[in-house]
Protein backbone atom coordinates (compact mmCIF):
# COMPACT_ATOMS: atom_id res chain seq x y z
CA UNK A 1 0.00 0.00 0.00
CA UNK A 2 1.47 3.02 -1.18
CA UNK A 3 1.15 5.38 2.55
CA UNK A 4 2.93 8.47 0.82
CA UNK A 5 0.71 9.07 -1.86
CA UNK A 6 -2.23 8.14 0.38
CA UNK A 7 -1.28 10.49 3.22
CA UNK A 8 -0.91 13.39 0.37
CA UNK A 9 -4.35 13.04 -0.80
CA UNK A 10 -5.46 13.07 3.12
CA UNK A 11 -3.40 16.21 3.68
CA UNK A 12 -5.30 17.67 0.10
CA UNK A 13 -8.34 16.77 1.33
CA UNK A 14 -8.03 18.48 4.76
CA UNK A 15 -6.55 21.68 3.11
CA UNK A 16 -9.19 21.72 0.86
CA UNK A 17 -12.47 20.95 1.54
CA UNK A 18 -12.88 23.22 4.97
CA UNK A 19 -11.96 26.12 3.16
CA UNK A 20 -13.88 25.65 0.47
CA UNK A 21 -16.92 24.76 2.39
CA UNK A 22 -16.07 28.00 4.11
CA UNK A 23 -16.48 29.66 0.92
CA UNK A 24 -19.35 28.43 -0.80
CA UNK A 25 -21.20 29.35 2.49
CA UNK A 26 -20.35 32.70 2.41
CA UNK A 27 -20.85 33.53 -0.84
CA UNK A 28 -24.32 31.79 -1.22
CA UNK A 29 -24.97 33.84 1.87
CA UNK A 30 -23.79 37.39 0.12
CA UNK A 31 -25.61 36.40 -2.81
CA UNK A 32 -29.21 35.95 -1.20
CA UNK A 33 -28.57 38.98 0.82
CA UNK A 34 -27.63 40.76 -2.06
CA UNK A 35 -30.60 39.90 -3.90
CA UNK A 36 -33.57 40.71 -1.59
CA UNK A 37 -33.87 44.55 -2.35
CA UNK A 38 -33.38 43.27 -5.68
CA UNK A 39 -34.67 45.33 -9.06
CA UNK A 40 -36.89 42.15 -10.08
CA UNK A 41 -38.45 42.76 -6.57
CA UNK A 42 -38.83 46.32 -7.19
CA UNK A 43 -40.16 46.70 -10.47
CA UNK A 44 -42.82 44.03 -9.00
CA UNK A 45 -43.98 46.08 -6.33
CA UNK A 46 -44.16 49.24 -8.71
CA UNK A 47 -46.11 47.86 -11.29
CA UNK A 48 -48.85 46.04 -8.67
CA UNK A 49 -49.39 49.58 -6.97
CA UNK A 50 -49.21 51.53 -9.97
CA UNK A 51 -51.74 49.62 -11.96
CA UNK A 52 -54.73 50.70 -9.03
CA UNK A 53 -53.82 53.63 -9.20
CA UNK A 54 -54.00 54.36 -12.76
CA UNK A 55 -57.65 52.67 -12.73
CA UNK A 56 -58.97 55.12 -9.69
CA UNK A 57 -57.24 57.76 -11.71
CA UNK A 58 -59.14 56.92 -14.80
CA UNK A 59 -62.55 56.47 -13.10
CA UNK A 60 -62.20 60.08 -11.24
CA UNK A 61 -61.95 61.72 -14.42
CA UNK A 62 -65.10 59.52 -16.26
CA UNK A 63 -66.93 60.93 -13.05
CA UNK A 64 -66.00 64.26 -12.53
CA UNK A 65 -66.20 64.67 -16.56
CA UNK A 66 -69.91 63.38 -16.56
CA UNK A 67 -70.77 65.59 -13.46
CA UNK A 68 -69.21 68.67 -15.18
CA UNK A 69 -71.74 67.52 -18.48
CA UNK A 70 -74.72 66.92 -16.09
CA UNK A 71 -74.31 70.68 -14.73
CA UNK A 72 -73.54 72.10 -18.17
CA UNK A 73 -69.69 73.23 -17.30
CA UNK A 74 -68.52 71.50 -20.52
CA UNK A 75 -70.21 72.12 -23.79
CA UNK A 76 -71.04 69.43 -26.24
CA UNK A 77 -70.36 68.17 -29.53
CA UNK A 78 -73.40 67.50 -31.20
CA UNK A 79 -73.48 64.75 -33.53
CA UNK A 80 -76.76 64.78 -35.10
CA UNK A 81 -78.79 61.70 -37.09
CA UNK A 82 -78.75 63.85 -40.60
CA UNK A 83 -74.84 63.83 -40.57
CA UNK A 84 -75.08 59.88 -39.01
CA UNK A 85 -72.77 58.99 -42.70
CA UNK A 86 -70.32 61.82 -41.76
CA UNK A 87 -69.98 60.38 -37.59
CA UNK A 88 -66.27 59.30 -36.62
CA UNK A 89 -66.54 55.19 -36.03
CA UNK A 90 -66.43 55.45 -32.39
CA UNK A 91 -69.76 57.42 -32.53
CA UNK A 92 -71.25 55.28 -35.18
CA UNK A 93 -70.51 52.50 -33.07
CA UNK A 94 -71.77 54.04 -29.78
CA UNK A 95 -75.00 54.25 -31.88
CA UNK A 96 -75.52 51.03 -33.27
CA UNK A 97 -74.79 49.36 -29.91
CA UNK A 98 -77.89 51.04 -28.24
CA UNK A 99 -76.24 51.52 -24.97
CA UNK A 100 -77.44 55.14 -23.22
CA UNK A 101 -73.68 56.40 -22.62
CA UNK A 102 -70.05 55.24 -22.64
CA UNK A 103 -66.90 56.22 -22.12
CA UNK A 104 -64.69 55.83 -25.02
CA UNK A 105 -60.97 56.71 -23.93
CA UNK A 106 -58.54 58.24 -27.10
CA UNK A 107 -55.94 55.50 -27.06
CA UNK A 108 -53.33 57.92 -28.93
CA UNK A 109 -53.33 60.56 -26.30
CA UNK A 110 -54.81 60.96 -22.88
CA UNK A 111 -58.29 62.33 -23.90
CA UNK A 112 -61.74 60.94 -22.46
CA UNK A 113 -64.66 61.31 -24.23
CA UNK A 114 -68.44 60.85 -22.44
CA UNK A 115 -71.02 59.76 -25.10
CA UNK A 116 -74.81 60.32 -24.50
CA UNK A 117 -77.37 59.07 -26.50
CA UNK A 118 -80.19 62.43 -27.15
CA UNK A 119 -82.83 60.53 -29.29
CA UNK A 120 -81.49 59.91 -32.66
CA UNK A 121 -78.46 62.67 -31.91
CA UNK A 122 -75.24 61.35 -30.49
CA UNK A 123 -73.78 64.43 -27.56
CA UNK A 124 -69.95 63.64 -26.54
CA UNK A 125 -68.51 65.45 -24.20
CA UNK A 126 -64.32 65.26 -23.56
CA UNK A 127 -61.86 66.13 -21.39
CA UNK A 128 -58.15 65.89 -20.64
CA UNK A 129 -56.12 63.50 -18.19
CA UNK A 130 -53.19 66.11 -17.44
CA UNK A 131 -50.98 64.84 -19.73
CA UNK A 132 -50.96 60.99 -18.70
CA UNK A 133 -51.47 58.64 -21.43
CA UNK A 134 -53.00 55.67 -19.94
CA UNK A 135 -53.17 53.24 -22.60
CA UNK A 136 -49.17 53.78 -22.82
CA UNK A 137 -48.76 53.93 -19.61
CA UNK A 138 -51.05 50.50 -19.17
CA UNK A 139 -49.10 48.94 -21.98
CA UNK A 140 -45.62 50.05 -19.52
CA UNK A 141 -47.23 48.40 -17.21
CA UNK A 142 -47.82 45.06 -18.78
CA UNK A 143 -44.10 44.74 -20.03
CA UNK A 144 -42.94 45.01 -16.44
CA UNK A 145 -45.53 42.39 -15.60
CA UNK A 146 -44.00 40.16 -18.89
CA UNK A 147 -40.10 40.79 -16.98
CA UNK A 148 -41.08 40.25 -13.24
CA UNK A 149 -42.84 36.90 -14.70
CA UNK A 150 -39.96 35.66 -16.85
CA UNK A 151 -37.42 36.69 -14.09
CA UNK A 152 -39.37 34.74 -11.46
CA UNK A 153 -39.67 31.96 -13.76
CA UNK A 154 -36.08 31.52 -14.58
CA UNK A 155 -35.17 31.51 -10.41
CA UNK A 156 -31.85 33.50 -11.51
CA UNK A 157 -29.93 33.89 -7.92
CA UNK A 158 -30.87 29.94 -7.69
CA UNK A 159 -29.44 29.50 -11.11
CA UNK A 160 -26.46 31.69 -10.52
CA UNK A 161 -25.58 29.93 -7.21
CA UNK A 162 -26.33 26.56 -8.61
CA UNK A 163 -23.25 27.76 -11.52
CA UNK A 164 -21.19 28.91 -8.70
CA UNK A 165 -20.92 25.87 -6.80
CA UNK A 166 -21.12 23.36 -9.86
CA UNK A 167 -17.73 25.73 -10.88
CA UNK A 168 -15.89 25.28 -7.67
CA UNK A 169 -16.79 21.41 -7.42
CA UNK A 170 -15.73 20.87 -11.04
CA UNK A 171 -12.22 23.43 -10.39
CA UNK A 172 -11.72 21.21 -7.05
CA UNK A 173 -12.37 17.86 -8.94
CA UNK A 174 -9.65 18.58 -10.93
CA UNK A 175 -7.65 19.93 -8.35
CA UNK A 176 -7.57 16.97 -6.65
CA UNK A 177 -7.09 15.02 -9.59
CA UNK A 178 -4.05 16.44 -10.63
CA UNK A 179 -2.84 16.03 -7.17
CA UNK A 180 -3.58 12.14 -7.12
CA UNK A 181 -1.13 12.25 -10.61
CA UNK A 182 1.52 14.29 -8.99
CA UNK A 183 1.40 12.06 -5.69
CA UNK A 184 1.94 9.15 -7.27
CA UNK A 185 5.02 10.53 -9.39
CA UNK A 186 6.08 12.21 -6.16
CA UNK A 187 5.40 8.62 -3.86
CA UNK A 188 6.26 5.95 -6.60
CA UNK A 189 10.14 6.28 -7.27
CA UNK A 190 9.58 6.72 -2.98
CA UNK A 191 8.33 3.57 -3.11
CA UNK A 192 10.33 1.77 -5.80
CA UNK A 193 13.61 2.88 -3.48
CA UNK A 194 11.75 2.12 0.15
CA UNK A 195 11.92 -1.73 -2.06
CA UNK A 196 15.26 -1.29 -2.61
CA UNK A 197 16.42 -0.63 0.25
CA UNK A 198 14.35 -3.28 1.51
CA UNK A 199 15.84 -6.03 -0.88
CA UNK A 200 19.30 -4.92 -0.19
CA UNK A 201 18.80 -4.78 3.68
CA UNK A 202 17.28 -8.51 2.66
CA UNK A 203 21.02 -9.42 1.30
CA UNK A 204 19.66 -9.26 -2.46
CA UNK A 205 23.25 -7.10 -3.79
CA UNK A 206 21.62 -7.04 -6.98
CA UNK A 207 18.58 -4.50 -6.18
CA UNK A 208 18.98 -1.63 -7.92
CA UNK A 209 15.92 1.27 -8.67
CA UNK A 210 15.31 2.51 -12.31
CA UNK A 211 16.44 6.09 -12.60
CA UNK A 212 15.00 8.67 -14.93
CA UNK A 213 14.29 11.77 -12.79
CA UNK A 214 16.63 14.89 -12.45
CA UNK A 215 15.39 15.97 -8.86
CA UNK A 216 15.95 15.34 -5.78
CA UNK A 217 14.40 11.83 -5.20
CA UNK A 218 16.47 10.84 -8.75
CA UNK A 219 19.91 11.82 -7.36
CA UNK A 220 18.74 10.03 -4.11
CA UNK A 221 17.91 6.78 -6.56
CA UNK A 222 21.26 7.38 -8.17
CA UNK A 223 23.16 7.47 -4.82
CA UNK A 224 21.25 4.31 -3.70
CA UNK A 225 22.11 2.63 -6.76
CA UNK A 226 26.12 3.97 -6.41
CA UNK A 227 25.90 2.72 -2.84
CA UNK A 228 24.58 -0.51 -4.13
CA UNK A 229 26.82 -1.21 -6.61
CA UNK A 230 30.20 -0.59 -4.05
CA UNK A 231 28.64 -2.26 -1.63
CA UNK A 232 28.49 -5.47 -4.09
CA UNK A 233 31.75 -4.71 -5.20
CA UNK A 234 33.14 -4.84 -1.53
CA UNK A 235 31.44 -7.91 -0.59
CA UNK A 236 32.48 -10.14 -3.71
CA UNK A 237 35.84 -8.99 -3.27
CA UNK A 238 35.31 -9.85 0.36
CA UNK A 239 34.58 -13.18 -0.59
CA UNK A 240 37.30 -13.14 -3.00
CA UNK A 241 39.92 -12.72 -0.20
CA UNK A 242 38.26 -14.90 2.10
CA UNK A 243 38.61 -17.71 -0.78
CA UNK A 244 42.29 -16.54 -1.51
CA UNK A 245 42.90 -16.66 2.20
CA UNK A 246 41.50 -20.26 2.24
CA UNK A 247 43.51 -21.08 -0.71
CA UNK A 248 46.78 -20.10 0.60
CA UNK A 249 46.48 -21.87 3.71
CA UNK A 250 46.16 -24.68 1.10
CA UNK A 251 49.20 -23.33 -0.82
CA UNK A 252 51.14 -23.07 2.21
CA UNK A 253 50.82 -27.03 3.20
CA UNK A 254 51.05 -28.35 0.33
CA UNK A 255 54.27 -26.48 -0.45
CA UNK A 256 55.32 -27.55 2.95
CA UNK A 257 54.95 -30.97 2.32
CA UNK A 258 56.22 -31.46 -1.01
CA UNK A 259 59.20 -29.27 -0.48
CA UNK A 260 59.69 -31.83 2.38
CA UNK A 261 59.31 -34.67 0.32
CA UNK A 262 61.45 -33.37 -2.56
CA UNK A 263 64.54 -32.55 -0.84
CA UNK A 264 65.13 -36.91 0.57
CA UNK A 265 64.34 -37.88 -3.14
CA UNK A 266 66.79 -35.67 -4.16
CA UNK A 267 69.80 -36.62 -1.65
CA UNK A 268 68.35 -39.81 -2.47
CA UNK A 269 69.06 -40.07 -6.19
CA UNK A 270 72.12 -38.08 -6.23
CA UNK A 271 73.64 -40.62 -3.40
CA UNK A 272 72.71 -43.34 -5.74
CA UNK A 273 74.39 -42.00 -8.55
CA UNK A 274 77.55 -41.59 -6.51
CA UNK A 275 77.68 -45.25 -5.26
CA UNK A 276 76.88 -47.03 -8.61
CA UNK A 277 79.60 -48.55 -10.88
CA UNK A 278 81.34 -47.12 -13.92
CA UNK A 279 79.87 -48.95 -15.95
CA UNK A 280 76.23 -48.30 -15.15
CA UNK A 281 77.25 -44.97 -14.56
CA UNK A 282 75.87 -43.55 -17.72
CA UNK A 283 72.43 -44.95 -17.33
CA UNK A 284 72.14 -43.91 -14.02
CA UNK A 285 73.55 -40.23 -15.01
CA UNK A 286 71.00 -40.42 -17.60
CA UNK A 287 68.14 -41.13 -14.89
CA UNK A 288 69.42 -39.00 -12.55
CA UNK A 289 69.00 -36.02 -14.59
CA UNK A 290 65.49 -36.68 -15.62
CA UNK A 291 64.54 -37.69 -11.92
CA UNK A 292 66.48 -33.60 -10.98
CA UNK A 293 64.70 -31.89 -13.81
CA UNK A 294 61.42 -32.97 -12.61
CA UNK A 295 62.24 -32.36 -9.20
CA UNK A 296 63.09 -28.61 -10.53
CA UNK A 297 60.05 -28.44 -11.87
CA UNK A 298 58.21 -29.16 -9.16
CA UNK A 299 59.79 -26.47 -7.06
CA UNK A 300 59.43 -24.06 -9.32
CA UNK A 301 55.40 -24.97 -8.93
CA UNK A 302 55.90 -24.74 -5.44
CA UNK A 303 57.74 -21.38 -5.69
CA UNK A 304 54.45 -20.28 -7.09
CA UNK A 305 52.31 -21.61 -4.73
CA UNK A 306 54.47 -19.99 -1.86
CA UNK A 307 54.45 -16.63 -3.64
CA UNK A 308 50.95 -16.82 -4.19
CA UNK A 309 50.60 -18.31 -0.42
CA UNK A 310 52.87 -14.89 0.60
CA UNK A 311 51.60 -11.35 1.50
CA UNK A 312 54.22 -8.91 0.39
CA UNK A 313 54.33 -5.51 1.82
CA UNK A 314 52.24 -2.76 -0.14
CA UNK A 315 54.06 0.41 -0.68
CA UNK A 316 51.35 2.99 -1.69
CA UNK A 317 52.33 6.16 -3.55
CA UNK A 318 51.12 7.99 -7.06
CA UNK A 319 51.54 6.53 -9.57
CA UNK A 320 51.33 8.06 -13.65
CA UNK A 321 49.67 4.85 -15.49
CA UNK A 322 50.35 6.53 -18.82
CA UNK A 323 53.43 6.28 -18.31
CA UNK A 324 53.96 3.01 -16.24
CA UNK A 325 51.75 1.36 -19.62
CA UNK A 326 53.83 2.83 -22.04
CA UNK A 327 57.23 1.27 -20.27
CA UNK A 328 55.77 -2.20 -19.91
CA UNK A 329 54.57 -2.51 -23.10
CA UNK A 330 58.16 -0.99 -24.66
CA UNK A 331 59.52 -4.12 -22.01
CA UNK A 332 57.78 -6.59 -23.56
CA UNK A 333 57.81 -5.90 -27.25
CA UNK A 334 61.37 -7.34 -27.28
CA UNK A 335 59.88 -10.66 -26.02
CA UNK A 336 56.64 -10.71 -28.53
CA UNK A 337 57.87 -9.09 -31.61
CA UNK A 338 55.29 -11.08 -33.55
CA UNK A 339 52.41 -9.29 -31.88
CA UNK A 340 51.33 -5.30 -32.92
CA UNK A 341 50.46 -3.13 -29.76
CA UNK A 342 49.11 -0.03 -29.40
CA UNK A 343 48.07 2.66 -26.61
CA UNK A 344 44.95 4.58 -26.57
CA UNK A 345 45.71 7.05 -23.42
CA UNK A 346 43.44 9.94 -21.93
CA UNK A 347 45.28 12.95 -21.56
CA UNK A 348 45.85 14.42 -18.13
CA UNK A 349 44.71 11.29 -16.54
CA UNK A 350 44.81 11.64 -12.69
CA UNK A 351 47.58 9.53 -10.83
CA UNK A 352 46.56 6.81 -9.00
CA UNK A 353 47.36 5.68 -4.87
CA UNK A 354 48.93 2.04 -5.75
CA UNK A 355 52.08 0.12 -5.55
CA UNK A 356 54.24 0.60 -8.50
CA UNK A 357 55.67 -3.02 -8.29
CA UNK A 358 52.31 -4.33 -7.50
CA UNK A 359 50.90 -2.47 -10.93
CA UNK A 360 54.20 -3.28 -13.08
CA UNK A 361 53.18 -7.19 -12.01
CA UNK A 362 49.49 -6.84 -12.69
CA UNK A 363 50.57 -5.17 -16.71
CA UNK A 364 52.54 -7.70 -17.10
CA UNK A 365 50.52 -10.80 -16.85
CA UNK A 366 47.48 -9.31 -18.30
CA UNK A 367 50.00 -8.43 -21.30
CA UNK A 368 51.57 -11.58 -21.57
CA UNK A 369 48.70 -13.77 -21.33
CA UNK A 370 47.32 -11.28 -24.23
CA UNK A 371 50.69 -11.57 -26.01
CA UNK A 372 49.85 -15.66 -26.15
CA UNK A 373 45.98 -15.42 -26.71
CA UNK A 374 46.48 -13.07 -29.88
CA UNK A 375 49.53 -15.31 -31.17
CA UNK A 376 51.72 -14.58 -34.50
CA UNK A 377 50.32 -11.28 -36.15
CA UNK A 378 47.81 -10.65 -33.46
CA UNK A 379 46.87 -6.90 -32.06
CA UNK A 380 47.19 -5.98 -28.19
CA UNK A 381 45.28 -2.80 -27.10
CA UNK A 382 46.59 -1.29 -23.68
CA UNK A 383 43.86 2.07 -22.95
CA UNK A 384 43.71 4.58 -19.80
CA UNK A 385 40.63 6.41 -18.89
CA UNK A 386 39.01 8.14 -15.81
CA UNK A 387 36.41 6.27 -14.02
CA UNK A 388 33.21 7.61 -11.14
CA UNK A 389 36.85 8.87 -9.85
CA UNK A 390 38.72 6.37 -10.53
CA UNK A 391 41.06 5.65 -13.04
CA UNK A 392 40.66 1.94 -15.63
CA UNK A 393 43.59 0.47 -17.25
CA UNK A 394 42.50 -1.97 -20.19
CA UNK A 395 44.15 -4.47 -21.70
CA UNK A 396 42.39 -5.77 -25.25
CA UNK A 397 43.55 -8.49 -27.08
CA UNK A 398 42.63 -10.28 -30.79
CA UNK A 399 42.43 -13.64 -29.70
CA UNK A 400 39.92 -15.85 -29.79
CA UNK A 401 38.10 -14.95 -26.60
CA UNK A 402 37.23 -16.65 -23.54
CA UNK A 403 34.43 -19.46 -23.23
CA UNK A 404 31.21 -19.21 -20.70
CA UNK A 405 33.16 -22.07 -18.45
CA UNK A 406 36.67 -19.98 -18.42
CA UNK A 407 34.37 -16.42 -17.36
CA UNK A 408 33.10 -18.33 -14.11
CA UNK A 409 36.06 -19.60 -12.91
CA UNK A 410 38.89 -16.94 -14.55
CA UNK A 411 40.26 -15.83 -11.32
CA UNK A 412 40.44 -18.96 -9.35
CA UNK A 413 43.58 -20.14 -8.17
CA UNK A 414 44.75 -23.40 -9.26
CA UNK A 415 42.57 -23.22 -12.64
CA UNK A 416 44.55 -22.81 -15.85
CA UNK A 417 43.07 -22.63 -19.55
CA UNK A 418 46.66 -22.31 -21.13
CA UNK A 419 48.95 -25.29 -22.08
CA UNK A 420 51.68 -23.94 -19.94
CA UNK A 421 49.85 -22.00 -17.31
CA UNK A 422 49.42 -22.33 -13.59
CA UNK A 423 46.28 -20.90 -13.08
CA UNK A 424 47.89 -18.50 -10.48
CA UNK A 425 48.89 -15.79 -13.03
CA UNK A 426 45.46 -14.29 -12.79
CA UNK A 427 44.51 -14.98 -9.11
CA UNK A 428 48.11 -12.82 -8.15
CA UNK A 429 47.28 -10.01 -10.46
CA UNK A 430 43.64 -9.69 -8.94
CA UNK A 431 45.20 -9.94 -5.34
CA UNK A 432 48.00 -7.15 -6.20
CA UNK A 433 44.71 -4.77 -7.65
CA UNK A 434 42.81 -5.55 -4.30
CA UNK A 435 45.83 -5.31 -1.96
CA UNK A 436 46.14 -1.72 -3.73
CA UNK A 437 42.52 -0.80 -3.01
CA UNK A 438 41.33 -1.58 -6.65
CA UNK A 439 40.04 -4.30 -8.50
CA UNK A 440 39.94 -6.08 -11.96
CA UNK A 441 37.16 -6.99 -14.01
CA UNK A 442 36.63 -9.30 -17.18
CA UNK A 443 35.20 -6.26 -20.05
CA UNK A 444 34.17 -6.95 -23.45
CA UNK A 445 36.67 -7.00 -25.65
CA UNK A 446 37.17 -4.16 -28.24
CA UNK A 447 39.19 -6.22 -30.71
CA UNK A 448 37.16 -9.29 -30.42
CA UNK A 449 39.23 -10.50 -27.83
CA UNK A 450 39.27 -10.73 -24.41
CA UNK A 451 39.60 -7.14 -22.32
CA UNK A 452 40.87 -6.47 -18.94
CA UNK A 453 40.06 -3.53 -16.89
CA UNK A 454 42.23 -2.73 -13.60
CA UNK A 455 40.67 -0.24 -11.58
CA UNK A 456 42.67 2.14 -9.33
CA UNK A 457 41.70 4.90 -6.70
CA UNK A 458 42.39 8.42 -7.39
CA UNK A 459 45.53 9.54 -5.76
CA UNK A 460 44.46 12.73 -3.39
CA UNK A 461 46.19 15.72 -1.91
CA UNK A 462 46.58 14.30 1.47
CA UNK A 463 47.50 10.74 0.62
CA UNK A 464 49.35 8.29 2.95
CA UNK A 465 52.04 5.89 2.02
CA UNK A 466 51.55 3.18 3.69
CA UNK A 467 53.51 0.03 4.36
CA UNK A 468 51.06 -3.10 4.83
CA UNK A 469 51.83 -6.62 5.91
CA UNK A 470 49.45 -9.79 6.83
Amino acid sequence: MNRLRNRLILVFLAATLVPLAATVWVTTALLEQSDNPSAINKLDTLSKSVRPLMHEFYQNACADLKRRAQTGEVEPRKFLAADRKAWPQPIQNFAEAGEPEVFVHNREGDQVDYLVRRGDAVWSYSTRLGGVATEELRREISEARDIVDHARSFDQPRGLKLVYILAAALFWLGALALLVYLAHRISRPIHRLTAGLGKLAAGDLNARVEEGRDDEIGRAIRAFNDMAGRLQESTERLVYLRQLASWQTLARKMAHEVKNSLTPIRLTVEEMLARYDDSDRSFMTQATQIVVDEIETLEKRIRAFSQFAAEPPVEKAPVDVNSILQERIAFLKMAHPEVAYDCRLQDEVPRVLADQDLLKGILTNLLENAAEAAGQGGHILGVTAADNGRVAIEVHDSGPGLSEQARLSLFQPTISFKKRGMGLGLSIARKSALLSGGDIVLVKGELGGAGFRVLLPVATNGFQTRSDRG
